[in-house]
């Protein structure tokens, strides 16, 4: 009874609600209700797929969420944030145009893995059926009151967003981006590898922007040779140059963006006046002179580590056996310094090593030994060798201290297979002394130049001719000539008219030597060897300057002017223009010598300071480029 009643109400229910629905479809059209229209935020007119905006405040939120084509003109605000549209994840198309944006953000279109078309400049006016948004345009109602933008068949993007700068990031995850847009923004250069994230772009317009043509566009040069993307030509807008040329009429060739810098590596926590580095065992050496710690320092390459090591110190007297060992740079005062030099079998080596007012330690690797001359301003100069069989510095010899009395720079040489070294004396009483290795050591071989405060001397090959260069506080610069018949060198003349020249070194470009002559006051300058003579070529201010060092890197040609007022000027030579030009600045204080050493793949010029420090910069090669 109860199934059969329940069966007879469901029966009259589904009557009722098929009278119901044959009652609606006879009412008339007018008298239905109409489906609801898809959410549109107040600045947009919407259909269910399309959307357009007009004078939005921000990316619009609450789109219709079948939306597939987006554009906005006119935005009242000039930041695109990161991920500015992930709430509309359907997008395929995208037009930014005749707005006032300034900034795309990094990752702004993140989450818009479908979009194909993105415009973010200007719509070009082409017919019908052109680029992406086809067949839409802008039209304003034009009834009283009427505000509200409407979609129409024509694109009408004619005006310009103002975008100056994108990030590398932009685009990135737009996998299914074909078509892209940034026509008529004020964009003067473009991240490298902006379009890399688009695997399938086939469209792309860079057209009315300011790019400069310097090397960070180099990068896009490459890339229009080799893509298979379709680029109408862009121009450049600067340099002066370049300006007017298409961007893929330029060479690779055309750009210059190789260019180099010297940056702090190590810095060694000592004074010093003077740096020789030298080879050894197959080993890399630096000796640098300490005059306030009484020593020489010799640090050792450390090719792992790539940096410069403590080795020993030189020179020394015997030590007692109970004192104490010290790591480190040596105290100010004069008291045995101890070392300690890693052995090749157990235990270390020890020894102790004092000095008096070390200014020069020269290195001289003769016949498989290691000399090391040592000059001191007071305690005489002495020559060191090195013994393998003890592991350390054993002082072999004594230098004249009646000729040698206030030493300031030594120079060791070949000549006809025997080694030589001369020592520049700078006292009034002194002279200026050579001496050359026989088989018992070095011995006194000629005095030069007694009596004339000599500051510095420099060896020179000119001609296949070997010539020493002299300066002096007290005349100019003389030259003196080897004589293979006398064994002996004689005077040859004089280096212009310059007095109180601090120091002199040489250098060749090609076939060409030149001399860097260096002043404490008044002007440094280059003169260059004339065949008969040293003609000047440039004069480079130096006020306070004691050194002024040439050096070469990887065919780059240098030159460090130091100032104990100002800071250290690093000069590059120009081939052209036959002249040193500024290229950077070091803060060193009161150099006293720039030392280049290549230590396998490292370029270094260490910089040995009178009153701070001494640091060792490395010389790296930048690509503006990249």
């Amino acid at each position: 009874m109860e199934l059969r009643r329940g069966r007879r109400m469901l029966r009259g229910q589904l009557s009722a609600l098929l009278l119901l629905a044959l009652a609606w479809l006879w009412l008339p059209a007018g008298g239905r209700r109409p489906p609801r229209p898809p959410p549109c935020p107040p600045s947009c007119s919407c259909t269910r797929d399309t959307a357009f905006c007009v004078d939005s405040k921000a990316v619009p939120r609450n789109l219709p969420p079948e939306v597939i084509s987006l554009t906005m003109v006119n935005a009242a605000f000039t930041e695109i944030r990161e991920a500015a549209f992930a709430h509309i994840p359907s997008l395929q198309f995208l037009l930014l145009n005749s707005n006032k944006f300034t900034l795309i953000g990094d990752n702004a279109f993140a989450g818009l893995s479908h979009l194909q078309y993105l415009c973010v400049g200007w719509g070009r006016g082409h017919g019908d059926g052109d680029g992406p948004g086809e067949g839409r345009g802008i039209l304003r109602d034009q009834s009283p009151g009427g505000s509200r933008a409407t979609i129409s068949s024509r694109p009408r993007f004619i005006e310009n967003n103002d975008i100056q700068a994108l990030s590398k990031a932009t685009f990135r995850g737009l996998k299914s981006l074909t078509h892209l847009s940034l026509a008529n923004n004020n964009l003067q250069t473009l991240p490298r590898d902006l379009f890399k994230p688009l695997d399938i772009l086939s469209d792309l317009d860079l057209r009315g922007n300011t790019l400069a043509c310097d090397c960070k566009i180099k990068w896009l040069v490459e890339w229009l040779e080799s893509t298979n993307t379709t680029v109408p030509a862009v121009f450049c807008s600067s340099p002066g140059q370049f300006e007017g040329q298409r961007i893929r009429d330029l060479a690779l060739g055309d750009f210059q963006c190789i260019t180099t810098d010297f940056v702090v590596h190590q810095v060694l926590p000592f004074q010093s006046v003077s740096a020789e580095p030298f080879t050894y065992a197959s080993d890399l050496y630096v000796a640098l002179a300490q005059p306030g710690a009484s020593s020489c320092t010799v640090l050792k390459w450390d090719y792992v580590e790539r940096k410069l090591r403590d080795f020993d110190r030189i020179p020394g007297k015997a030590s007692s056996p109970g004192s104490p060992p010290r790591l480190g740079p040596p105290p100010p005062s004069r008291p045995p310094v101890w070392v300690i030099r890693e052995g090749h079998g157990p235990g270390v080596t020890r020894s102790c090593l004092a000095a008096h007012s070390a200014v020069h330690c020269k290195p001289i690797v003769a016949q498989n030994q290691l000399y090391v001359v040592v000059a001191q301003l007071f305690g005489g100069s002495y020559i060191y060798r090195w013994d393998t069989a003890v592991d350390k510095f054993i002082k072999i010899q004594d230098i004249d201290s009646q000729k040698t009395r206030k030493p300031n720079d030594i120079e060791a040489f070949q000549i006809e297979g025997d080694w030589y070294f001369v020592i520049a004396d700078s006292s009034k009483a002194g002279s200026t002394s050579l001496y050359r290795l026989n088989q018992n050591g070095f011995y006194s071989h000629q005095a030069l130049h007694a009596w004339h405060r000599d500051t510095d001397v420099e060896y020179v090959e000119n001609d296949g001719k070997p010539r020493l260069i002299i300066s002096s506080s007290s005349q100019a610069p003389v030259i003196y000539q080897w004589s293979r018949a006398q064994k002996q060198f004689t005077p040859q003349g004089e280096v212009g008219e310059m007095l109180d020249v601090q120091m002199v070194k040489h250098f060749r470009v090609k076939r060409d030597q030149f001399l860097c002559l260096s002043r404490y006051i008044g002007d440094s300058k280059v003169v260059r060897w004339e065949g008969q003579r040293f003609v000047e070529l440039q004069t480079l201010p130096s006020r306070g300057s004691m050194v002024m060092q040439p050096f070469l890197v990887e065919q780059r040609q240098y030159l460090a002017l130091g100032s104990d007022f100002s800071f250290t000027h690093v000069y590059l030579w120009e081939e052209e223009k036959q002249k040193f030009v500024k290229f950077q600045e070091l803060s060193v204080q009161a150099p006293r010598a720039f030392r280049y050493v290549p230590a396998a793949d490292v370029q270094l010029l260490l910089a040995p300071s009178f009153k701070a420090n001494t640091l060792v910069y490395r010389h790296v090669v930048v690509d503006l480029s990249l």
